[in-house]
């Protein structure tokens, strides 16, 4: 019988970074408002990575290091680029991929990984449309993003548009990784006899 090759204990403590970056960030939503930004997929993502690695999991790693990859060049993109810096932002979203990418050496890629990663946002997607304003528009919930209005004849057009978009970049992203980070060998399990004493 083989069996993935289970983390390593200081790799599993790793979780406590992005468990801690999350903390910071949802304490500093908490503090000055905004709470629901903290659903973004990035944000979350780092909550993801700190179940994985804490508890061993290499498939909610693997999907939260799909998220933190795109999050990081969106980030700087629509925030960082507008003026919208923040430290604990810059920090989940910085320290988080770092962390992620660490860990995805030692768990490897999956090679269905970007099928869970498109359902994780696709689930988040539907959690933001009912559980925050639309006037936030977390994780493009709500309407079109702005900017993109003539483009597309209402909201649904460009959910199917965007959403095949990143169903194709998830696939994309998969091969890449999967080709940068190929999974360990698996470890067969031990049967060892019983002995009498």
């Amino acid at each position: 019988m083989i069996v993935e090759a289970r983390l390593q204990t200081r790799t599993r403590l790793l979780g406590l970074l992005p468990l801690t970056l999350f903390i910071l960030h949802f304490l500093y939503y908490a503090r000055y408002g905004g709470l629901s930004y903290i659903c973004w997929v990035c944000n979350l993502g780092n909550l993801l990575l700190a179940v994985g690695l804490l508890f061993g999991r290499p498939e909610l790693i693997r999907v939260a290091v799909f998220w933190l990859i795109p999050g990081l060049p969106l980030w700087l993109w629509f925030t960082v680029l507008q003026g919208g810096w923040l430290l604990t932002s810059a920090l989940s979203h910085i320290g988080g991929l770092i962390t992620g990418l660490l860990a995805l050496k030692q768990v490897g890629a999956g090679k269905r990984t970007w099928i869970f990663a498109l359902g994780w946002f696709l689930l988040l997607q539907l959690l933001s449309r009912s559980l925050t304003p639309p006037e936030l528009n977390v994780n493009i919930a709500h309407e079109v993003y702005p900017g993109w209005e003539d483009n597309f004849a209402g909201y649904w057009t460009f959910w199917l548009a965007s959403t095949g978009l990143a169903t194709v970049g998830c696939w994309a992203l998969g091969i890449v990784l999967w080709s940068i980070f190929p999974p360990p060998p698996a470890q067969p399990v031990s049967r060892a006899r019983p002995h009498c004493g």
